[in-house]
């Protein structure tokens, strides 16, 4: 800890809301360039290495780390389930590992741990706002898909599987809002 700086409950640095905001967008777009381009290289084991130090390195930056660990573990289980359903219904076709088709490979639940960790940081601002939540996953969700499988970490979808992918994550992203709330009430109760 460097002297002078400022620390959260947990006793670490306190680095400020725009520089750690900054840091943690950047730390997400990593973690995300890391497990699509190594899935579309045929080097899906990247995600196992990269996304864990994001979320190391977003406990680092909270104020709570185990509140950051709880909600990283709940997007894993909410990820596997949603992927694995869009999976399943042939929406699209990502490349697998570590789990047999039609389950999520792994390198996609890493990808909803990695989102998790914008949540309370560059994403907060959604905090409550469920409306701007469902456009936000209704644009940002096809996209996503989209631009991993121009990256070859899947199958093109089609345009009607991108609508599938707007309506399914405009339930999505406002539930990981829901989750992180669920989350944070919890850990909040228990202070």
């Amino acid at each position: 800890m460097c002297a002078g700086w400022p620390v959260n409950s947990a006793g670490w640095v306190n680095w400020g809301f725009p520089l750690r905001v900054f840091l943690n967008f950047a730390a997400f777009q990593l973690g995300w360039f890391a497990a699509v381009l190594g899935a579309g290289r045929g080097a899906p084991w990247l995600a196992v290495a990269v996304i864990p130090a994001v979320l190391l390195f977003d406990m680092l930056l909270a104020d709570d780390w185990r509140e950051e660990l709880a909600l990283a573990g709940l997007a894993a289980v909410m990820g596997f389930a949603f992927d694995t359903s869009l999976i399943a219904a042939g929406v699209f076709l990502p490349r697998p590992f570590l789990f047999p088709r039609p389950f999520s490979p792994a390198w996609m639940v890493l990808l909803w741990v990695n989102q998790a960790t914008t949540l309370n940081c560059c994403l907060a601002w959604l905090r409550g706002r469920y409306l701007a939540g469902a456009l936000f996953g209704a644009i940002g969700g096809p996209l996503a898909y989209l631009a991993g499988a121009k990256l070859g970490a899947a199958a093109l979808p089609s345009r009607g599987d991108l609508l599938i992918l707007a309506i399914a994550w405009a339930a999505a992203f406002p539930a990981l809002l829901a989750a992180a709330a669920f989350v944070r009430g919890r850990f909040t109760a228990r202070n």
